[in-house]
């Protein structure tokens, strides 16, 4: 019993830990103009994926492939956006977009080349994925990856659009 209690009151812990509002940082899209981050996750009362990954990242990529490969049909069953936000610096991040267009990628992808995004969701390595539901709260975040991990994510989104 006191072992249910725990992993109970554990599991409602970290639920209100991870309700948080998105922060409102200024990053840039693919075409250099400044967008506030609270802008992004507009979606008509549907849930928003944002995922931070590195052009350099293997991991990040396999991952955003994966959500890119599933796209059209999650956002069909569900209405779920999907948003990329490269964390390249500065220096790096002119080959972003060239790199997103080579993979075909479908949904939008930002620049983060400060980190002040990053930081202001305690994102420590990449790829890092927030789920964000309709009322703008993020409700599951998902560090790393392996193969197969994108199933787990669209029940998350699909447990969250009210599918």
């Amino acid at each position: 019993m006191k072992k249910l209690l725990f992993v109970l009151l554990a599991s409602l812990i970290v639920s209100f830990a991870f309700a948080q509002d998105v922060p409102q940082v200024q990053i840039k899209d693919l075409n250099g103009k400044t967008v506030n981050t609270k802008s992004l996750i507009d979606n008509d009362g549907q849930p928003v994926l944002v995922s931070f990954f590195a052009t350099w990242c293997k991991p990040c990529i396999k991952e955003l492939s994966a959500f890119n490969d599933e796209y059209e049909d999650w956002a069909e069953e569900t209405g779920v956006k999907i948003i990329a936000i490269s964390t390249d610096n500065a220096r790096s991040s002119s080959s972003v977009a060239p790199f997103v267009n080579a993979r075909g990628w479908e949904f939008d992808v930002y620049l983060d080349t400060n980190g002040d995004f990053k930081r202001a969701m305690n994102v420590g390595n990449v790829p890092h994925t927030f789920l964000i539901d309709g009322n703008g709260k993020v409700v599951w975040q998902h560090t790393s990856y392996l193969e197969g991990d994108e199933e787990h994510t669209f029940e998350m989104i699909k447990k969250y659009s009210g599918q």
